[in-house]
């Protein structure tokens, strides 16, 4: 769930990524930079998709990019550590132009990438490249960088979900999450910084996707490729005009009132604007649905009537929706919709010709669901004064 900024959550937070995969895991990234790495857990599936979630602490009301504040890497710092530049922070055509830059043949720079990505080699450095020119490797040695994480910690849940840690050179600890489905698929959670939303991280998030997708990368298709947003309205933009991936966008509200008071970001683009601005960009875009996520809250969110005005809002827009279970957590006040409640929702929505899904928690007892991410009980984010009539729920 991309950007719930309003509801309650606690602690340094991680955005991330969902995958569903088969051959690979897809890294959480160092701060500003996106760099797929070699699995450590063995996956079942080969579709994926990339919803995020911003899993605690709020900016200002007008959501100005946590980033500026919390010392993400630059562009250019993205593709460098100190003198050496960092071989997964490039789409193929950087990578290809840096090795030439060095006297070496445009071939090497594809038996390097596939090295980096397919053919389940995943160089971790130079002894993986046993098939490249010994000087090239060389060369490789002095002036690059392979890896960006190491892995810490893993937590297992009793439904099989697994929480696992990596540490960043800076002592920071970032989260993904491994949810195994019942249908032969792996869901996995990945960051995409350390804080804020994969949109606020665009630049990089859509070089993350190209690599992805690339037919000499890790060859996914882009229609299992979904990025995930609270709402900003201008990178929804891009976001649709560059890359040929899927969207979601978090909506958790039907009325500006509520989801002002949950998502400060309406505040700044609301229903109207975002609404209006999938249905202008995806007028270009073939066979395209934007899924809507739409997390529940028991007696904020929930009601029949705002299943009706949910309807309403969605109609000209190509889509499907995403009923999603509330994950209670410290400094939370919310409690999640029953799942009687969330069916007959579903059914409403079903009967006004909207196509839904319920997504149900999972790995709640390791802090791993949806919205439990980050570090609970730390510093807690500003609170909105609810809207009068949800005083007491608030």
């Amino acid at each position: 769930m991309a950007g719930l900024i309003g509801i309650g959550m606690a602690g340094a937070t991680s955005s991330c990524l969902f995958l569903k995969t088969t051959k690979l895991l897809i890294s959480p990234l160092k701060r500003a930079s996106l760099s797929p790495f070699p699995p450590s857990i063995p996956l079942s599936s080969r579709c994926f998709s990339l919803p995020a979630m911003l899993d605690g602490g709020v900016g200002p009301v007008e959501c100005e990019p946590v980033s500026l504040q919390s010392g993400i890497q630059t562009r250019m710092d993205v593709t460098h550590k100190g003198s050496k530049v960092i071989l997964k922070g490039m789409e193929f055509p950087e990578l290809e132009r840096w090795v030439q830059s060095f006297g070496y043949r445009s071939g090497q720079a594809l038996m390097l990438w596939k090295a980096l990505y397919r053919d389940n080699s995943w160089a971790h450095g130079t002894d993986d490249l046993q098939g490249l020119n010994k000087d090239f490797r060389a060369m490789l040695s002095e002036n690059a960088e392979f890896k960006t994480l190491s892995l810490k910690n893993i937590h297992i849940s009793s439904d099989g979900t697994r929480k696992v840690l990596f540490l960043l050179e800076d002592g920071l600890t970032i989260e993904t999450v491994v949810i195994p489905c019942s249908r032969g698929r792996t869901t996995v959670c990945v960051s995409s910084q350390g804080m804020g939303e994969p949109l606020h991280n665009i630049d990089n998030v859509i070089k993350a996707a190209a690599i992805m997708v690339d037919d000499q990368g890790l060859h996914f298709s882009p229609r299992k490729v979904t990025v995930s947003t609270s709402g900003l309205v201008p990178q929804i933009k891009r976001f649709l005009r560059e890359s040929n991936c899927q969207l979601a966008v978090s909506l958790n509200a039907t009325t500006d009132e509520v989801r002002n008071w949950i998502m400060p970001i309406n505040r700044k683009y609301n229903l109207a604007q975002l609404l209006q601005t999938l249905k202008d960009e995806l007028q270009h875009k073939h066979r395209f649905k934007v899924l809507f996520e739409y997390v529940m809250l028991a007696g904020v969110n929930d009601s029949i009537e705002d299943a009706r005005r949910l309807i309403t809002l969605v109609q000209g827009i190509p889509c499907k929706i995403n009923l999603i279970s509330f994950n209670p957590h410290s400094g939370s006040k919310f409690l999640p919709t029953s799942e009687e409640r969330m069916i007959e929702f579903r059914n409403v929505l079903a009967a006004g010709g909207s196509v839904a899904f319920l997504r149900l928690s999972r790995g709640d007892d390791q802090m791993a669901a949806c919205g439990q991410l980050g570090k609970p009980g730390g510093v807690q984010p500003p609170r909105l004064k609810p809207p009068a009539r949800f005083q007491v729920a608030g």
